[in-house]
């Protein structure tokens, strides 16, 4: 059950986490309790998988580059290459989709080397070509949500 501090916590600072040096201070001193209240609920939050990280979304290649790539998985062998995938730290995340190329992941790395090597490692690692896809036009959708903070 989220308590009014978690709802707190989700709702204020989906858009606006302090960028300081001290964030959680700063956040508990907005909401009149501690660090450690603070520190607790977003650790209760993640545990419970209510969020699955806390950082910044940067637009794709202002810091690195990026790449959306795409690949064709049996069935069957679709969970087990998802997660060998994500197990890559320059992965974002991947989804299935009902395509051919079914299985489709964000690549971030340093530089364009680094990219390739992460795509041809995956490559190797999967036996599964990989697709790199250009990106034609940015899109950003907003994946924040409002509580309703008088319900429990």
């Amino acid at each position: 059950m989220l308590t009014p501090l978690h709802k707190q916590l989700l709702n204020d600072y989906q858009h606006d986490f302090p960028l300081s040096a001290q964030p959680y201070q700063e956040i508990a001193d907005a909401l009149g309790v501690t660090e450690a209240e603070v520190l607790s609920a977003y650790t209760e939050l993640g545990d419970n998988d209510f969020i699955s990280r806390i950082g910044p979304v940067i637009p794709p290649n202002h810091i690195g580059v990026s790449a959306l790539v795409a690949m064709s998985v049996p069935e069957q062998r679709l969970q087990a290459v998802a997660d060998k995938i994500s197990a890559y730290p320059e992965v974002n995340h991947n989804y299935e989709r009902e395509h051919r190329l079914n299985l489709w992941f964000v690549v971030i790395a340093s530089d364009a080397e680094h990219l390739r090597a992460v795509i041809d490692s995956i490559e190797q690692e999967t036996s599964y070509p990989a697709m790199q896809l250009p990106m034609l036009d940015d899109f950003f959708i907003d994946l924040g949500f409002k509580l309703d903070l008088n319900n429990d």
